[in-house]
């Protein structure tokens, strides 16, 4: 299963980026956060599952989690608080997780 280890991949981009972020985006830093972090979880919890139809739901649960976090990270673009490199990075990796987990469900 190679989209684990790109959730956790991701996971470590994200946490870059937030700390670098300047104060007064808290919340924008948590939402971002909290879509990153549920990926890796929901992927590990959807494969511990016996049915075809429960892992889809969770994988399905991983997808929404993954636009989130690009929106997250579209919205930080606008607002100049990520450079167009580790945008580029980030946006690249959530795109390869949307694609596996389309095809496993």
């Amino acid at each position: 299963m190679r989209v684990y280890p790109r959730s956790i991949e991701f996971l470590a981009v994200v946490m870059d980026l937030i700390a670098e972020l300047p104060r007064g985006h808290a919340e924008l830093a948590d939402q971002l956060l909290r879509a990153a972090q549920s990926q890796p979880r929901n992927i590990a919890e959807g494969a511990g599952r016996r049915t075809a139809v429960d892992q889809a739901r969770f994988y399905t649960h991983v997808r929404g989690s993954a636009m989130e976090a690009a929106a997250s990270l579209d919205t930080m673009r606008v607002m100049k608080l990520i450079d167009e490199h580790r945008y580029r990075i980030g946006i690249e990796l959530l795109e390869g997780i949307v694609a596996m987990l389309t095809k496993m469900t």
